[in-house]
């Protein structure tokens, strides 16, 4: 091959490689009354399957290779595995007494999981589906939070009104904070440096700042007010932030907005109209879009980042509840 055609050769090579669409990164929907998750395209924003996760599917979250889509389903008193690409349930895992939230450690090797009834949270091996430890929290726990660094587990119990730090070294409670009514979600952001704590019933977030041993301290509260929106239905639920740490998004449920707040100043920017009872959220992977779950309205509803605003509704299962968009692959 002359010089001249294996330089043509290569630019056209690069010039497919270019022109070839990206692979979309799924998104799973747990509808907690369907019972079934349903997939949505987040290129196209259409339905691409729905089916059975098992009795009363909540907490959902997926493995980070993105092949693993783990569902809490909660009457079972199970994790559901299934494959991301076949949607075939693979295994169970044990979850303790109904599971409803979880977050999985960054390897991938366990998961932590908050059982509402039992007031524990259970430590599940991924690999040898076994129960590692079970550790007493307060009354109803929910919420659940892994520091970056993987060094902590917050758990929210929600009739104690705490917020639990877990060492992920003995599973031992070290650092208890005390927070508004009905702790629902606990966030940290990226840097590990904040944590944030959503409160239903007292219509507030609690902002921590963590230092280097990982010790929370209260800092702040955020207050939200919209008109002509009654104070008790602004109920802080699910809430994200992005990987710069600037901004904060808190679904508000009956409200049905997702507040937009300065993470920085701690001041509400904007509220974004969505559906009914919005309830949890996540970004795709380059946090051009935050996809939120609407429970009342049986959607889901796509919001543009940058520009802060609603822009397409997609239907899905009955009362969708959680929400995890698959990693890039």
């Amino acid at each position: 091959m002359c010089p001249m055609t294996g330089r043509l050769f290569a630019i056209l090579c690069l010039a497919v490689m270019a022109a070839s669409p990206a692979f979309a990164n799924k998104v799973f929907v747990s509808n907690e009354k369907g019972n079934t998750v349903t997939v949505i395209d987040s290129d196209t924003w259409e339905v691409l399957e729905e089916f059975p996760a098992g009795n009363r599917p909540r907490g959902i979250t997926i493995s980070p290779d993105g092949a693993l889509l783990y569902v809490c389903a909660s009457d079972d008193d199970a994790v559901r595995v299934f494959d991301t690409e076949t949607y075939e349930e693979l295994y169970t895992l044990p979850s303790g007494p109904d599971p409803e939230l979880f977050v999985i450690h960054p390897s991938g090797d366990r998961l932590y999981i908050a059982n509402e009834d039992d007031n524990l949270v259970t430590v599940t091996d991924t690999h040898s589906h076994t129960v590692l430890a079970e550790v007493p929290v307060g009354v109803e726990p929910e919420g659940m939070a892994i520091s970056p660094d993987a060094k902590w587990v917050v758990n929210t119990s929600e009739t104690t009104n705490m917020a639990h730090f877990i060492s992920t070294a003995d599973y031992k409670i070290r650092h208890n904070v005390l927070v508004d009514q009905r702790p629902r979600y606990a966030q940290y952001s990226s840097d590990g440096s904040k944590l944030f704590v959503t409160s239903e019933i007292g219509g507030t977030v609690s902002v921590m700042e963590i230092d280097d041993e990982g010790a929370p301290t209260l800092v702040h509260k955020i207050g939200f007010q919209v008109p002509g929106v009654l104070p008790e239905w602004l109920q802080p639920v699910g809430a994200r932030i992005t990987k710069d740490g600037k901004w904060l998004f808190v679904a508000l449920g009956p409200a049905n907005r997702v507040a937009v707040v300065n993470a920085e100043t701690y001041e509400v920017e904007k509220y974004i109209l969505v559906g009914q009872r919005v309830w949890q959220l996540d970004f795709t992977p380059d946090e051009k879009y935050l996809v939120t779950t609407n429970g009342n309205s049986n959607d889901v509803t796509v919001i543009d980042v940058e520009a802060r605003e609603a822009i397409k509704s997609v239907q899905v299962g009955q009362q969708p509840w959680g929400v995890v968009v698959q990693p890039d692959r």
